[in-house]
């Protein structure tokens, strides 16, 4: 049986999100959008059909993912990714390969208080084969956020701010990964039996 006190610590940090995605009128608003996005000279012989992002199962997760967020994160995670992706222009709209990239969120760990403030997170990435379903590539990528004491008075954009960095930076390392695939090389290419 939990004790009290982690029952008051889960419910704090609850509410904690709940009033931290809902917002007040001075806070910064949520957003993902990643800055400096350049186009790309590298370009991946593939055209992306679909994209999706989502919450990690239970047995996925890697770490809290707090109440509350089941919605409003994986639609801002999407809407930010789909911009840089479209700002990069990495991949071939003409190609004959065709590709869905999936993104889980696996963990997002937001800190409940303090004068300094650190959210981490951790999403996996994987580009498939639309043809085969072979995993073209795959990580799980971590990043934290950090936003200073000083940034601002009220904790509350604090923590908003450190949300914002924390997925724009996580977003950002994939982008630099995604310039290293190949799509003629998958990392899991789908077995052929043969007879």
């Amino acid at each position: 049986m939990p004790s009290q006190g982690n029952i008051m610590k889960k419910t704090l940090a609850i509410l904690s999100v709940a009033f931290v995605l809902a917002g007040c009128q001075s806070a910064p608003p949520i957003n993902f959008s990643v800055p400096n996005v350049g186009y790309s000279t590298k370009k991946i012989d593939a055209e992306l059909k679909s994209m999706t992002v989502g919450i990690a199962r239970a047995d996925e997760k890697t770490g809290d993912l707090p109440a509350g967020m089941e919605t409003l994160v994986p639609q801002l995670w999407q809407t930010s990714l789909q911009e840089a992706l479209n700002k990069m222009a990495i991949f071939n709209d003409d190609a004959s390969n065709k590709v869905n990239l999936t993104v889980k969120i696996l963990k997002l760990d937001i800190p409940s208080f303090g004068a300094g403030m650190t959210t981490e997170v951790a999403a996996r990435y994987e580009l498939l084969d639309r043809k085969n379903g072979a995993v073209i590539y795959t990580q799980d990528i971590s990043s934290k956020g950090e936003v200073p004491y000083d940034y601002a008075f009220s904790g509350v954009t604090r923590v908003r701010e450190s949300i914002n960095r924390s997925v724009q930076n996580n977003i950002t390392q994939f982008l630099q990964a995604l310039q290293t695939v190949d799509v003629s090389k998958p990392m899991f290419p789908v077995k052929v039996s043969q007879k």
